[in-house]
């Protein structure tokens, strides 16, 4: 599979972010003005979807756009508790994975003719995207970006001590989580060498862990050539991947549970290195301007995390929304967003050459061995719940000092975290036989 990559939030703000932008619709059956609204859970798409609207006012003068942003897991609630009372908006950003269960139900419109025809023109869409749009073979929803993964480190640490290249392999990672490492008097880690997601939205810890487990060449699940999934890691790859952590944490103690994380982590330089998507370059570009990093390609591939406009309501309304969903996807518009905002476009023939003069950091994002693998969150109905069941899993294991050279009692979590997914499999019908 060849596909152009994210998901994951710049901002983790709960607080919603309501703006209000007027601008101008001349839909062809609009008699009077028509008021639409967008829902997102990436509080920092707000600026891109007021651009959008902005860029719309000549040739719709009618039309006033409302977004609401606020965090992710926040979104995801507010999505079905609008959808399933009949109060959503009328433009949703969702992710493939959680929309399935609503178009499974009939809660998200098909696209219009033109627009179907837009999303399944293989000049403009990759078939995996295509297919992260539709459902039942037919269109439902406009592609816009994803969440894709890199290596994000700070040059400057790497100098101090001495490492010359990016890590090539997962054995790279600890030996230079160990040598990049700052420690006090006492021996305990000031400045963690490599930040793991140990902590924090139960979601995403599964999906980190998933990431680090691919390069070992194990999934979290596995579709089977019957459609139907199953649940396989408890061997020496997802050993391998679970011990990692396990002898970072506890064992060479480059990392804890309490230290600083993740993008924040990196741009105060509490962290050496973090595995995270495009998102953060804006991030850093606006929290730490001076920082000095970069990125590169994991050992084997990333996840590739698409997120799509869907579209609820109809007449006047559920067509200022397909209006506005495919406004967002002009390559002007798309460029804008990756370069103000960091999250990368799905669509095809987009000219990044002038963003990469200026931000070689979105290299490793878009340039990339042709070996280089993918995967995706499966669309399945229980995949938010296996994950966050998951990430309980993995938490008690992530504080637990006694697994520290305990394989056997690695490889216990691992069975159990195993038998619990295809148990949720096995409930919604979705089991493959062994």
């Amino acid at each position: 599979m060849t596909a152009h990559h994210h998901i994951s939030a710049l901002s983790k703000t709960g607080r919603a972010l309501l703006l209000g932008t007027v601008f101008g619709v001349s839909l062809a059956s609009a008699a009077a003005a028509v008021e639409i609204t967008v829902w997102s859970g990436y509080p920092e798409m707000v600026p891109f979807y007021e651009h959008v609207a902005e860029g719309m006012k000549a040739d719709h003068p009618d039309l006033t756009v409302r977004v609401e942003a606020i965090a992710l897991r926040e979104h995801e609630k507010r999505i079905a508790l609008g959808l399933t009372s009949g109060e959503a908006a009328e433009v949703i950003e969702l992710a493939k994975s959680t929309a399935t269960r609503y178009l499974e139900n009939e809660l998200f419109d098909k696209a219009p003719d033109n627009i179907a025809a837009f999303v399944s023109d293989p000049a403009n869409f990759g078939e995996f995207f295509r297919d992260s749009a539709s459902y039942g073979g037919a269109v439902y929803g406009v592609p816009l970006f994803r969440g894709q993964s890199a290596l994000y480190y700070n040059t400057k640490m790497f100098e101090a001590a001495g490492l010359t290249e990016p890590p090539k392999t997962m054995a790279d990672f600890t030996t230079y989580a160990e040598k990049l490492t700052q420690r006090d008097g006492n021996g305990n880690p000031t400045v963690s060498g490599w930040s793991m997601r140990l902590s924090g939205g139960g979601a995403g810890i599964a999906e980190k862990f998933w990431i680090n487990m691919f390069q070992y060449g194990e999934s979290l699940v596995e579709q089977s050539a019957d459609g139907k999934w199953r649940s396989s890691f408890a061997n020496d790859a997802g050993l391998a991947a679970l011990k990692q952590y396990i002898e970072n944490v506890h064992g060479l103690k480059t990392v804890t549970v309490e230290m600083p994380a993740d993008a924040e982590a990196f741009e105060r330089e509490q962290t050496a290195m973090f595995i995270r998507e495009s998102w953060v370059i804006g991030d850093i570009a606006a929290k730490a301007p001076g920082l000095q990093y970069a990125t590169s390609t994991l050992p084997t591939g990333s996840i590739v995390a698409p997120v799509t406009l869907w579209v609820t309501g109809e007449g006047a309304e559920a067509e200022a929304a397909w209006a506005f969903a495919e406004a967002a996807n002009t390559p002007d518009n798309l460029l804008w967003m990756l370069d103000n905002v960091g999250w990368l476009p799905n669509r095809l023939g987009l000219d990044y050459s002038g963003i990469l003069a200026n931000k070689p950091a979105f290299g490793a994002f878009v340039n990339y061995p042709e070996s280089y693998k993918f995967f995706s969150l499966p669309n399945i109905g229980p995949v938010e719940e296996i994950l966050t069941r998951t990430a309980d899993r993995l938490t008690q294991a992530f504080g637990n000092p006694s697994l520290a050279g305990n394989d056997a009692g690695i490889m216990d979590v691992l069975v159990a975290m195993q038998d619990e997914i295809n148990g949720l499999l096995d409930r919604e019908g979705l089991l493959a036989a062994e």
